[in-house]
């Protein structure tokens, strides 16, 4: 993938306002790739990603740490479009396990959505061309890895195209449903009820 366009990204959580979350996505005309951060009182996440391939993930590298406690996520998908993951725990903490405990679970999924990070949202909004045109509902299965557990689960959810700037999105598995205000890059503006940007820089 050939970079065309690098965006540092900040947002402010909605629901919990002492989250702040940083992306540095990197942007092709194929896909993309893309590192952050996230920091609230209790925890602070490090992850990086790569969905170079057709705007579909090939791996997502997840780290947390709290106070006495940590945990650390290796989440891959390979050519065949099996999914694996390697986790690894620090400390006690009261949270679910780590990790995919069923992988056949998210059999067809081609995304990962990484928990209250707005970033993971620009896959599949680019790879449907939810900005070029109008597009219908369409159903996806997610790798969703909640934070801070890093346990992988799979999410059913549907993306669909909405006025100029928007996308409308649907989650069954939460039975939530929203739209997200993007940029024309596909990189989320607001996520009601998530987070809000507060900054870009673009190079």
């Amino acid at each position: 993938m050939r970079t065309t366009k690098t965006a540092d990204v900040t947002w402010r959580g909605t629901d919990d306002p002492d989250r702040l979350d940083r992306a540095v996505v990197r942007l092709g005309e194929t896909g993309m790739t893309a590192h952050g951060s996230s920091v609230t009182d209790g925890y602070a996440t490090a992850w990086s990603l790569d969905a170079a391939d057709a705007w579909r993930t090939r791996a997502l590298e997840v780290s947390v740490h709290g106070s006495g406690w940590s945990r650390s996520l290796a989440l891959t998908r390979d050519d065949d479009g099996r999914w694996g993951a390697v986790a690894s725990t620090r400390g006690d903490v009261d949270l679910p396990p780590a990790g995919l405990a069923d992988p056949s679970s998210v059999d067809g999924a081609v995304d990962c959505d990484l928990g209250l990070c707005p970033a993971t949202n620009t896959m599949p909004i680019r790879r449907l061309g939810l900005l070029d045109r109008s597009v219908p509902e369409t159903a996806l299965v997610m790798a969703w890895v909640e934070v801070p557990s890093l346990r992988v689960i799979r999410s059913d959810q549907v993306y669909a195209s909405s006025t100029p700037g928007r996308v409308r999105y649907r989650s069954y598995s939460r039975d939530f449903q929203s739209e997200l205000t993007v940029d024309p890059d596909g990189i989320v503006i607001d996520y009601p009820g998530l987070a809000s940007r507060l900054s870009e820089r673009n190079t």
